[in-house]
């Protein structure tokens, strides 16, 4: 008679349970990892454009409330001077604009800067908002702050105006960026713009009427040319301008979501309404 004597393969069994542990836990790790990466674009594609889109909103309400108060205090005939308030002069150059700042969603600067064209005011403070840029095509109302630095000026949902140019109204070249994508992304659909369309841009003093005149869709991070008092590209031959003017000039990064080349659109000043 035999008898059957049981083997157990100790080795196969622990075996299979340590490689259903290191399964679950990659699972885990893959599964957390996913979660952190998601919260991270939504924080990026959401958040930042929630919080910089209201932040940019409450800035251009608050300036509208202060030049509204000081226009009605220099409208009314009690005031000190009794007159309507002052009143800007015809674009014009002047002494050159403090700072200098630079930007990865900007193309580098160069040309000289003129005088603000709001007389009787000193020149902006670097990354103080000063105007509000009102593009009706494609919705934008958003203010204009002092220099491109990102965290000072265009992180915040600002657009930000470059050192060493124009200021709205004058002689030369009013150049400006923003982004395209989070943090506001108040120049996102600048692409969308067509000759013709109206550029306003509205300071203490006056409201200045630029229309829209050219555009270069793709140009180097380093075309200094486009924000030249005469811009014309140093890289794309044939895009720009000539002759002195006034101009304005908008930059953003493109492609989308990537900031390896720029994209710019250029206006021609139309008109100067004062306050």
């Amino acid at each position: 008679m035999r008898v059957r004597v049981p083997v157990v393969q100790q080795g196969r069994s622990s075996a299979r349970p340590r490689a259903v542990r290191l399964l679950w836990n990659g699972a885990e790790v893959a599964v957390t990892l996913g979660v952190v990466l998601l919260l991270l674009v939504a924080h990026q594609l959401w958040w930042t454009n929630r919080q910089a889109r209201a932040a940019a909103e409450r800035k251009v309400e608050a300036l509208e409330e202060e030049w509204g108060r000081e226009w009605g205090r220099s409208d009314g005939s009690g005031g000190e001077g009794g007159g309507a308030g002052p009143r800007p002069g015809g674009p014009g150059r002047g002494a050159e604009a403090g700072g200098s700042g630079r930007s990865d969603s900007a193309p580098g600067s160069g040309g000289r800067a003129g005088a603000p064209a709001q007389s009787g005011h000193p020149p902006p403070r670097w990354d103080q908002a000063y105007a509000v840029l009102r593009i009706p095509r494609i919705g934008i109302r958003v203010p204009v702050a002092e220099g491109v630095s990102k965290g000072g000026v265009l992180n915040k949902g600002y657009v930000g105006h470059y050192p060493r140019t124009a200021q709205p109204g004058q002689g030369g070249n009013f150049a400006l960026a923003g982004h395209r994508n989070t943090h506001g992304e108040p120049f996102r659909y600048i692409n969308r713009l067509r000759n013709g369309d109206e550029v306003r841009v509205e300071t203490r003093e006056a409201v200045y009427t630029y229309v829209v005149d050219k555009a270069l869709a793709r140009t180097s991070a380093h075309d200094g040319g486009v924000i030249r008092d005469v811009p014309r590209s140093d890289v794309r031959k044939g895009y720009g301008y000539s002759r002195a003017g006034y101009y304005i000039t908008l930059t953003t990064c493109t492609p989308e979501y990537t900031s390896k080349y720029r994209l710019v659109v250029w206006g021609k000043l139309r008109a100067m309404r004062p306050r």
